[in-house]
């Protein structure tokens, strides 16, 4: 009950921003654009030390990536180059707010956690490329659950809850998990592909 009045109050909040957006008819890439700018403010703030700050900018961060959709959407301005575009966009949203996190772990000479944040960068990264490199041979490969949204939220709660370094695990073993199931499932679809064929 608590929770569906709180799903209606943020869906009427989300839905008053897009019509104010669309009425002023934002660019949807310029709010694509803006949710990186803001990618930089969250990697400072990790850099430093600041995980629940920099949790609260990911948020900020988070809206841009849910608006800019919303409000192409809604001003019929979707697009196949809109959609390239905030898929390309997101991976270096991705890439900035991790290297933040490195930034940290550099500075504090835990050598480990950096190592620990290049396979969570693997994970991020090649989990969409796999996906997007399978479907070039099968209609479909959205199998493994840990995915970009997945991998905010996981983020998010790794730094209002400061268990950054617990989150870093899982999204680590995870991430890179969700690739070799993407890998596996290729392998298993493309015979099933060629006797379609």
């Amino acid at each position: 009950m608590f929770s569906n009045v709180i799903g209606r109050g943020g869906k009427f909040l989300l839905d008053q921003i897009v019509r104010f957006l669309t009425h002023f008819k934002i660019n949807p890439n310029i709010l694509t654009f803006t949710g990186v700018l803001i990618s930089f403010w969250a990697a400072f703030e990790f850099g430093y030390g600041n995980f629940f700050r920099g949790s609260l900018v990911v948020i900020a961060a988070g809206l841009f990536d849910m608006l800019d959709g919303e409000v192409a959407r809604v001003s019929r301005t979707e697009s196949r180059f809109g959609a390239f575009y905030d898929s390309v966009i997101d991976r270096y949203s991705d890439v900035i707010i991790l290297q933040g996190l490195m930034v940290y772990y550099a500075r504090e000479q835990m050598l480990e956690y950096v190592v620990l944040v290049g396979v969570v960068f693997m994970g991020a990264v090649l989990t969409s490329y796999a996906r997007a490199r399978a479907e070039s041979l099968i209609p479909s490969c959205k199998v493994g659950f840990m995915e970009r949204p997945e991998r905010i939220v996981l983020l998010i709660i790794g730094g209002l809850a400061n268990r950054m370094e617990a989150v870093l695990w899982i999204l680590a073993i995870l991430g890179n998990w969700t690739v070799i199931n993407r890998i596996y499932y290729t392998w298993k679809e493309l015979p099933k592909q060629k006797r379609a064929e």
